[in-house]
């Protein structure tokens, strides 16, 4: 039948296709219908079009699967917009001048009695910073409240450190609040849920320390330690802002490596019954410059490094397990490298740049805590040119 012929006499395909694969078709009638159209897109490719889909392509995947998550740090100032500024109150300190003058610098007046202090944290196992701590803090302390509990804020079981050692800590003894809580242990949960249980218990702690109006509360981590003289500060000077975040120098590994002086999460509540909660996260615009130190990751073991690593509420940081290596934990302490290998967490470009690559070692110890420098043998780990740890 004509209908069925080309105009040659050949073959002719009554089936519409598309340019790929008309040739296949107009040559090979009687066998196109057994050929799949993915087949027969793959016979019209030319070797660049193989090359890309078999070699660029799954490079491509496990570029993103390997530095994901540095890509999307670095372009973070196209997704996410900077706080809003703190404003920044000067800090004024002189040993020698006289703690009515140093109100008076910084806009406030002078009580005619301290208020009582209470220095709260939720604690895990950072023991010789507890200590630098509490060292630090204990001339104007009223009581010390910590609370600890049997888990990690990722749910993992975890032993009750600070009570199996609280034999190092007799100093405090007569001004302590200590108290436990059993982990809720819920896998794959947000660890963010977990930590916000532990602070809501630590407010129930406070409470039975006999916390009252106007007591001033510090709110900080283990590793966020306020100077003594600001502390002595605050107790002394009428008109404090009802809540006072602290900025403090920050560190990571040891005081040898000054990452900035960003840290602002410590703050100083006036307290308020039924108002004040115990929260680690922006609560006010108002910021005390240089008001101590926060040292991140200051550990004298690889064991507690690693133990970290996995228990706090960033475990998520810990992509591959690698990353738990004890050599390489080693290799990134000495040379100041991220644990994590990530980007920091800025958000301009000119800032995250400006931030890459190793942190600059450090060679001062001026202005550091008291007892720290007082027991330089104790604590040399935390001390310039000591980044070997145990």
């Amino acid at each position: 039948m004509r209908w069925m012929m080309g105009e040659g006499g050949g073959h002719y395909c009554s089936k519409k296709t598309d340019d790929l694969c008309g040739d296949v078709c107009g040559q090979e009638s009687s066998q196109v219908s057994c050929i799949p159209r993915t087949r027969c897109i793959l016979r019209g490719l030319d070797v660049k079009t193989y090359i890309f889909l078999f070699a660029v392509v799954p490079m491509c995947i496990f570029g993103i699967y390997m530095y994901g998550q540095k890509i999307s740090y670095f372009l973070r100032p196209l997704w996410e917009k900077p706080p809003k500024p703190f404003n920044v109150i000067p800090h004024y300190y002189n040993e020698d001048v006289s703690m009515e003058n140093l109100c008076r610098l910084h806009g406030w007046g002078i009580r005619a009695q301290p208020r009582r202090v209470y220095d709260a944290v939720l604690f895990s196992n950072e023991l010789e910073l507890l200590n630098l701590r509490w060292r630090e803090l204990y001339p104007y302390i009223t009581e010390f409240v910590l609370l600890e509990s049997n888990s990690t804020f990722t749910g993992l079981p975890k032993p009750l450190v600070f009570k199996s050692n609280r034999e190092q800590f007799k100093f405090v003894e007569s001004r302590l609040t200590y108290g436990t809580i059993g982990g809720r242990f819920r896998k794959r949960e947000n660890p963010f849920i977990e930590e916000a249980y532990q602070r809501v218990a630590l407010d129930q702690l406070l409470k039975i320390a006999g916390i009252s109006d106007d007591d001033l509360l510090i709110m900080s981590d283990v590793d966020e330690i306020p100077s003594a003289h600001t502390i002595n500060l605050l107790r002394w000077c009428d008109d404090i802002p009802s809540i006072l975040h602290l900025q403090l120098k920050n560190y990571l590994y040891s005081f040898e490596f000054h990452v900035d002086d960003s840290s602002w999460r410590a703050s100083v509540h006036r307290y308020q019954s039924g108002k004040t909660r115990y929260a680690h996260f922006r609560q006010s615009d108002d910021l005390l410059a240089d008001a101590g130190w926060h040292c991140s990751f200051c550990f004298r073991r690889i064991s507690d490094f690693i133990f970290k690593m996995k228990a706090y509420s960033h475990y998520d940081r810990v992509r591959f397990s690698h990353y738990l290596n004890p050599k390489r934990i080693q290799k990134v302490i000495c040379k100041g490298d991220d644990l994590f290998d990530m980007l920091p967490e800025e958000y301009t470009f000119k800032e995250i740049i400006g931030k890459m690559g190793p942190i600059p070692h450090s060679y001062s110890a001026v202005h550091l805590p008291a007892y720290l420098l007082e027991n330089a043998e104790k604590f040399k780990f935390l001390l310039p040119g000591n980044c070997v740890r145990e």
